[in-house]
C-alpha cells in the first residue's frame, strides 16, 4: 500500500508537469499562430496591390477557381463619327436701336445736387440728362469730331439752353474726348435694353 502511494505521489508531478508542457506548447503555437495571421494579413493587402498593377489583364479563357471571373476593363479609344466641337468666336451683340438723333452736348462737371431720378450727382458715373427720354435709358453718345463714343445711363432731366440736348457727366464728356471744348456736336442712338 505504501508503494503505490509513493507511485501515486510520483505520478501526479509529472502529469502536471506534462499537462503544463503541453500547455506552454500550444500557447507557444497559438501566438506563432496570430503573429503569422497579423503580419501575413498586413503584406499580403499590399501584395495584391502591386501585383494588380504589374500584371496586365489576363485574357477571359476558361475561369479556374484560381483566377477572378471578372474581366478587368480597358478603355480602348475608338474613333468617333460625330465632328469634334470647334471653339466659334461670340459674334459680338449689337444692340437694338430704338430711336437717334444728333444736337449739342454740355457736361455738368460738379457733384452735390440730386438728379431726378433721385440720385446723388456723380461726376465720375457715365450717366447724362435728356428732356424726354425715359431715366433709365441706355444711350449712345458719339462726338462727331472724333468718333469716339461712350454708353451712358439717362438719371436727369435737362440740358435747358437751346440746341442741346445732353448734357454729360463729367466722366462720360472725358470717355468722348469733349472735356476741354465743354460743349460738342454729337449723334446719339437710344438702345433697347439687353
Amino acid at each position: 500500500m505504501g508503494r503505490s502511494g509513493r507511485h501515486r505521489q510520483t505520478e501526479t508531478p509529472k502529469r502536471l508537469r506534462t499537462a503544463l508542457i503541453a500547455a506552454a506548447g500550444l500557447a507557444v503555437v497559438a501566438l506563432a499562430a496570430i503573429t503569422v495571421a497579423v503580419t501575413g494579413a498586413r503584406s499580403s493587402s499590399a501584395q495584391p496591390k502591386a501585383r494588380a498593377a504589374a500584371d496586365p489583364p489576363r485574357p477571359l479563357d476558361r475561369a479556374s477557381r484560381d483566377q477572378d471571373r471578372t474581366p478587368i476593363a480597358t478603355p480602348t479609344p475608338e474613333p468617333s463619327d460625330t465632328p469634334t466641337a470647334t471653339p466659334v468666336a461670340k459674334k459680338k451683340r449689337h444692340a437694338k436701336i430704338l430711336a437717334h438723333g444728333a444736337c449739342e452736348a454740355s457736361y455738368y462737371g460738379t457733384g452735390g445736387g440730386r438728379t431726378a431720378s433721385g440720385e446723388a450727382i456723380d461726376p465720375d458715373a457715365l450717366t447724362a440728362a435728356h428732356k424726354s427720354l425715359p431715366i433709365g435709358s441706355k444711350v449712345r453718345v458719339t462726338n462727331r469730331n472724333n468718333d469716339r463714343s461712350v454708353v451712358v445711363r439717362i438719371n436727369d432731366r435737362g440740358p435747358f439752353v437751346a440746341g442741346r440736348c445732353l448734357d454729360l457727366s463729367s466722366a462720360a464728356m472725358q470717355a468722348v474726348g469733349g472735356l476741354a471744348s465743354g460743349v460738342i456736336p454729337v449723334k446719339y442712338e437710344v438702345l433697347a435694353k439687353v
